[in-house]
């Protein structure tokens, strides 16, 4: 069985849009579903709405182009994601989130 992360395959090519699309689904589950409030499905789409929407703040924020990703990007952007999401997630699961992702970004060249 392969090892992936958030859909993203540990052995194959790595992209920056798979990091950047496995960026908004660790967030759409850390902050939507494992909140309970993405369960239904239209909740699902909503939240996966504002979820995108809250990624490409960051993105924004931390002067990176959404549409284009490069890794420096990419890790700017998870330190504003990591920021937000301290005031609404223990502290502990943020981390873990991030470091999941970061091996991802390890993995770019």
């Amino acid at each position: 069985m392969k090892e992936s992360i958030y859909g993203v395959d540990l052995e194959g090519n790595i992209t920056p849009i798979m990091v950047r699309d496995a960026i908004l689904k660790c967030f759409t589950q850390a902050h939507c579903i494992d909140s309970g409030i993405g369960e239904k499905e239209e909740n699902g789409k909503i939240n996966h709405q504002y979820c995108l929407e809250i990624v490409k703040k960051a993105f924004s924020e931390a002067g990176q182009d959404f549409d284009k990703p490069t890794k420096e990007g990419i890790l700017r952007s998870m330190d504003v994601l990591a920021e937000f999401s301290k005031k609404f997630r223990d502290q502990e699961i943020v981390q873990k989130n991030y470091s999941s992702i970061l091996q991802l970004v390890n993995k770019l060249k």
